[in-house]
Formats: C-alpha cells, sequence, structure tokens
C-alpha cells in the first residue's frame, strides 16, 4: 500500500470536508468493487488452489475416500467435503 498525501491528490474543498472529521491520522480509502482484483490472482495462488481443488474432485469422483483425500492433500474432512460437493469452481 503507498502512502500519499492527501493535498497532492485532493481538491482543496474536499480535503477541508474530510478534516471535519479526520485529522493527522493515516486514512484508507479503498478501491471500488470494479478495480479490486480477487484474491491470489496476481500471485497465481488462487489458479494453484483451484487446480488443487479439480484434482481432489476428480479423484473422489473416481473413487477415492474423503478421509483418504484429507490425509493426503493435508485438509480436513471438512474442508474435503466442501470442495467435492461444491457444485463449480470459481
Amino acid at each position: 500500500m503507498n502512502y500519499v498525501k492527501a493535498g497532492a491528490v485532493l481538491p482543496e474543498d474536499l480535503l477541508k470536508e474530510i478534516q471535519k472529521y479526520v485529522q493527522g491520522e493515516m486514512l484508507y480509502i479503498p478501491k471500488t468493487k470494479d478495480k479490486r482484483k480477487k484474491w491470489g490472482t496476481q500471485s497465481g495462488g488462487r489458479q494453484e488452489l483451484d487446480e488443487r481443488n479439480r484434482r481432489i474432485k476428480a479423484a473422489f469422483q473416481h473413487g477415492c475416500p474423503i478421509d483418504e483425500l484429507a490425509d493426503t492433500y493435508r485438509l480436513s474432512v471438512e474442508t474435503i467435503k466442501k470442495i467435492v460437493y461444491k457444485k463449480s469452481l470459481s
């Protein structure tokens, strides 16, 4: 997260309005929903988890028991159930 001086980017009237609520403190202004990236899309972590979940679901569909999948992937039985019974992957 980058630090930006409000006076350098905000119009003076908006800055004065914000100063009615916050002065001398750091303020986080979140991105709008359309600018946000989903977790892991930049690092590739999301893709790795999706692929792992596809492998788990395929193994389950080919008869591998849930408790064996939990041991193999070092996940809880409940987590494996969530993966294999989920209708579609994101």
